[in-house]
């Protein structure tokens, strides 16, 4: 990814501090790398749903004089992808156009995923915790529970935090001392301020925390030891994450992998299942 577009473009972002709304506009700039060197301040400012002072900003805190310097450098550094055909998207609908954004995230993703060196380490770290905790709060409880409802079938003590509160912190409590060495986390805009604290307070705890997120820059990101991004879509009232629940599914795989009697305890399920006539097919 280094050598893409949007690996060169999160390469700029790295080292800076910034703002909520700051990370939205990089965030999207690196969904967007092959048009936004080509985007005026009010249309990159349009698709990061920020206003346009904010982006000129965004642009100072990156050492440019401006949003006209940064462009320039971007047309530099991060040049459209051969192919590319500006203006391609107006042919389609919002909701096809919704569609066609969540495809462009799944791409990402595979890009990403071209190096399996993160997801193989994350799958030895999930496999190797006894129990394993698996966070996500609002926006991010259907991943969670999606996760933990698989992860169950291969992994002996899945333990699903759901639910944010005074017991979150209990809970976490519990699973250090039933001796969990990680957890898996996943957290999706808006970030509820409960699961920054709960990351930060199970790292206290010992625990090496494996977070998936919308991006690299998500507020998450400095209280994870392993951060994998997949980009949530935007181009609807509310957030799309199709990118998000596929990586969970490649976590699951290289968690499987990693536990030698993965495909045993499927099959007794299998045989389970159909011994008590659980499913109609």
């Amino acid at each position: 990814m280094s050598d893409s577009p949007a690996g060169r473009l999160q390469t700029l972002f790295e080292g800076h501090r910034l703002t909520p709304t700051q990370r939205r506009i990089a965030h999207c700039m690196v969904r967007r790398a092959g048009d936004v060197p080509f985007l005026s301040s009010v249309e990159l400012a349009e698709l990061a749903g920020v206003s346009q002072p904010s982006v000129t900003r965004f642009a100072v805190a990156l050492g440019f004089d401006g949003y006209p310097a940064l462009r320039r450098h971007l047309r530099e550094v991060a040049p459209p992808e051969p192919g590319a055909v500006e203006g391609e998207a107006e042919a389609f609908n919002e909701y096809q156009q919704a569609v066609l954004a969540e495809i462009d995230n799944l791409q990402h993703l595979a890009g990403l995923l071209a190096d399996p060196a993160p997801v193989e380490r994350a799958g030895r770290l999930l496999a190797g915790s006894r129990p394993l905790p698996v966070l996500g709060l609002r926006a991010a409880s259907s991943q969670a529970r999606g996760f933990a409802y698989f992860a169950a079938k291969v992994h002996p003590d899945v333990r699903l935090l759901d639910e944010g509160g005074s017991m979150l912190t209990d809970r976490i409590d519990a699973a250090v001392r039933a001796g969990a060495t990680a957890l898996l986390c996943f957290a999706l805009p808006r970030h509820p301020r409960e699961v920054v604290e709960a990351l930060e307070y199970a790292r206290a705890a010992g625990l090496a925390v494996v977070t998936v997120a919308e991006s690299a820059f998500a507020p998450v990101a400095a209280h994870s030891d392993l951060l994998i991004p997949a980009a949530v879509g935007t181009g609807l009232a509310f957030d799309t994450a199709c990118a998000p629940m596929m990586l969970g599914r490649v976590l699951l795989e290289a968690m499987a992998d990693e536990l030698p009697d993965a495909q045993a305890r499927l099959e007794e399920f299998d045989a389970k299942a159909a011994a008590r006539n659980l499913f109609v097919d």
